[in-house]
């Protein structure tokens, strides 16, 4: 079938986005699910740093690929199932997309989230899909899946292990963000912080996935101070219930500490203000993805004679299909109001420019409706 999706022809174009057009909008050639496989019809897709990573050059991917990783949308079509077993779903359900299958049988599925599943690392990195096939072509030529989703879509073909479905009073601009901010956010929250009601925890780096684990830690009764270097950050924090916000600088000069800290910005100079801003004793979660070429200095002495630990957490150390509900229930109950993350809503030839708005911290996340 024919789409229409955001492509990225090249990886480290100059900004601004809006004028050297990285991601060009094309109509592709969508094959069918095969087996184990399911055709999504896009709802709404969020921009994520993890998009611009790839844009910039921070984390390269094979290119030409068809970008997008954090979406929601309704399943139109069911592969055959084959050998792969019923997959599960059925034509009408809402699914949240997630970047990262599981297999199921490997060590990284049988870790409980703590590791990533080796086999869907690998398809990621390739730009395939779980199976190893690619279902996306332009004018004859092999497109490359973005972590498995490829949500900057009209439609996609993914993996029935790189979803999960949720109940229809989810708002689509919701359920995509289960996907990504709030899963590897509010993730490392329930499943690594574990913060107890009354708990003061820490967030350095106040983007989507930062105010995600805010609002996820506000949520199960955890006091919440927010750290950025952006001063408009700072407000928003406050405004979503955060106890104070601070600049790094201030934080330090104050002495602020707690026994949780998350770091969520993805940079060198976040992780050092997360550790240096860790109580003795208390534990350091890194969720950011920095450059792959990226040091920060640490002193060791200063983790053993305090007792500190830094904990690296990948996608919240999450298992998708059991705390998607979870984070579901708890935005059902009133408590977690994923919608007030949400920026703007954009076209999806709108991409490039929202891709500086996001570059320049403007946004949190803007939302493409289809």
């Amino acid at each position: 079938m024919k789409i229409s999706g955001a492509v990225l022809e090249e990886i480290g174009r100059e900004r601004p986005y809006a004028e050297s057009r990285p991601l060009s909008i094309s109509e592709l050639e969508l094959d069918p699910p095969g087996p184990g496989e399911v055709l999504v019809r896009i709802e709404r897709a969020g921009l994520c740093h993890s998009d611009l990573s790839v844009i910039d050059g921070n984390r390269p991917r094979p290119v030409p690929m068809l970008l997008g990783h954090e979406a929601s949308g309704i399943i139109e079509q069911i592969g055959d199932s084959g050998d792969a077993g019923d997959v599960g779903f059925a034509l009408g359900d809402r699914v949240v997309m997630t970047f990262l299958p599981r297999c199921g049988n490997c060590d990284g599925c049988r870790s409980d989230g703590v590791l990533p599943c080796g086999p869907g690392s690998a398809a990621n990195n390739a730009g395939t899909l779980l199976s190893g096939g690619r279902r996306l072509t332009r004018d004859g030529s092999a497109v490359q899946h973005h972590l498995g989703v490829s949500g900057f879509a009209t439609h996609a073909v993914v993996d029935a292990r790189s979803i999960v479905r949720v109940d229809a009073d989810i708002p689509a601009d919701v359920a995509a963000l289960l996907g990504c901010a709030v899963l590897t956010g509010g993730g490392a929250v329930i499943n690594l912080a574990k913060p107890q009601p009354g708990d003061t925890l820490i967030v350095v780096g106040l983007g989507g996935v930062g105010m995600a684990a805010l609002l996820t830690a506000l949520a199960v009764g955890a006091t919440v101070i927010g750290v950025d270097a952006n001063p408009d950050k700072l407000g928003q924090a406050l405004e979503l219930g955060a106890s104070a916000a601070y600049s790094p600088a201030d934080a330090a000069e104050l002495g602020v500490k707690s026994a949780t800290v998350i770091e969520a910005a993805g940079n060198v100079r976040a992780f050092e203000t997360a550790v240096a801003l860790t109580a003795p004793g208390g534990t350091t979660i890194t969720v950011g993805l920095p450059s792959p070429t990226a040091r920060a200095e640490v002193s060791p002495l200063g983790l053993v004679a305090e007792a500190r630990t830094i904990v690296g957490s990948y996608l919240g150390s999450a298992v998708p299909a059991r705390d998607i509900p979870i984070f579901a229930d708890l935005w059902r109950a009133g408590r977690l109001p994923v919608e007030k993350l949400v920026s703007a809503e954009i076209r999806l030839d709108e991409v490039n420019a929202a891709m500086d708005a996001l570059a320049d911290g403007h946004a949190l996340r803007q939302i493409i409706v289809f």
